[in-house]
């Protein structure tokens, strides 16, 4: 019997969504579906969810709970992972609070800027464990990541855990159709490519019927942008940049240096920026688990209907050999020519038989690239902190990024390191 491994699997609305569909899918009949959480009273709420799921469905698929790691992954072929290490109390909490202390505030911090590197910094000795066991039990497998920060933690996947990794966004096939819903085009025969880096990947093209779209976008944007809606930092982005970006405004208001800003707080209104807004849903996400929970976890009569998930099209593609294509996070092997090629990109890819088989971009336009950079910059000495154990390079990493570095002193982004060091106690390694 074939195996799909869902580490964190408490994640039960998100498992319904990437299992729920894999029960759909009649290429992965008769797999077992093997689920792994450390939150034991997740994990039964989960196997009760997706067993009554499974009857509803009819699948044949087995859905099977695991207490040891290990055996969830022996024998495993595709294995998910959707971990998030601390949660919201007390890491996340801790990520935010800190650097409030110091004047840094921040909207989501799950990618880069300081909550992105220490959600890396504890994320990163766990991951590497899921590849020390998949060495011994499954080596072969695909590993789907959705957990972030997803560029560093596939690039440390593929490269320090030596696991075929590929990292999976639904920022990318939600893109286009949130983009002209906003400006009331019908996304009917239109083409397009995207590909940079995760959250920040580039609208590259857009086309109808052979024409470029973009001059009609930009118009709409601008007028748009004279009224309040949600997306005005993705907006200005493109207005002043040239392209639009995939991942939501609340996102990149704290990738780039242009719109948190101490000496221009009226940019928080002008642009519609939810500081504080992870926390926020956090807190609504717990409250909405607690109203939900009955209805979903106790509900015979529970179904379901496949979603735009990505895994259940990889394992598809894999198993049928019908070609899928994605926009896929994989490492850098000469796809995107002016982005460093110790980075992980995000690009086309296309799935069949063969896995999953990324596409060349070339150079993106060198605006785009320079700003992807600004990123990377952080992301690679994230993880050089985390492979060699050395606190200076954490300090190095924040003291690179935009938005850290355009609000705070060399200093005090040193001193906030150390009080986000101990404050997160043993969810780090010791650093020297």
């Amino acid at each position: 019997m074939s195996k799909i491994t869902f580490l964190g699997a408490g994640s039960t609305v998100f498992a319904k969504n990437v299992l729920g569909d894999s029960m759909m899918t009649p290429a992965l009949q008769g797999f077992e579906i093997a689920l792994f959480d450390i939150d034991m009273e997740r994990l039964r709420d989960s196997e009760k969810m997706l067993n009554n799921l499974k009857n509803t469905l009819g699948s044949t698929c087995r859905i099977v709970a695991y207490t040891d790691r290990k055996e969830a992954l022996r024998g495993a072929k595709y294995v998910a992972n959707a971990i998030q290490v601390g949660g919201y109390d007390p890491c996340t909490i801790t990520d935010f609070e800190i650097p409030k202390k110091y004047g840094l505030r921040q909207t989501i911090a799950d990618t880069v800027g300081i909550g992105g590197i220490f959600r890396n910094l504890r994320t990163i000795p766990v991951m590497l464990d899921f590849a020390r066991d998949m060495q011994e039990v499954c080596p072969d497998a695909l590993f789907m990541n959705y957990t972030n920060p997803m560029a560093v933690l596939t690039n440390v996947m593929n490269t320090y855990g030596g696991i075929k990794t590929v990292g999976l966004c639904h920022s990318v096939q939600v893109c286009v159709p949130h983009l002209f819903s906003q400006l009331g085009i019908d996304t009917e025969g239109v083409k397009y490519q995207i590909a940079g880096i995760n959250h920040m990947a580039w609208l590259l093209s857009v086309t109808k019927d052979g024409e470029d779209l973009y001059p009609e976008i930009k118009r709409l944007a601008a007028l748009k942008q004279q009224e309040s809606h949600y997306d005005k930092v993705r907006f200005e982005m493109m207005l002043k940049f040239g392209y639009y970006i995939t991942e939501s405004s609340e996102h990149n208001a704290e990738y780039h240096p242009y719109f948190i800003k101490r000496n221009y707080p009226e940019l928080i209104e002008r642009f519609n920026i939810p500081l504080d807004e992870y926390p926020r849903r956090c807190i609504e996400q717990i409250e909405g688990w607690k109203r939900m929970r009955d209805s979903l976890v106790n509900n015979n009569d529970l179904t379901h209907k496949r979603t735009h998930e990505y895994a259940s099209h990889i394992m598809e593609a894999i198993e049928t050999d019908k070609p899928f294509r994605i926009g896929g996070n994989v490492m850098n092997t000469g796809l995107i020519t002016n982005l460093p090629r110790e980075a992980c990109v995000e690009v086309p890819c296309l799935v069949d038989r063969n896995g999953v088989t990324p596409t060349y971009v070339g150079d993106l336009p060198p605006q785009c690239a320079a700003l992807n950079r600004t990123n990377i910059n952080t992301q690679l000495l994230t993880i050089e902190a985390a492979m060699t154990g050395r606190k200076e390079h954490i300090y190095h990493a924040a003291m690179l990024d935009p938005h850290t570095a355009a609000e705070l002193s060399m200093d005090d982004i040193i001193a906030m390191c150390d009080e986000l060091i101990e404050a997160h106690g043993d969810y780090l390694p010791k650093y020297v």
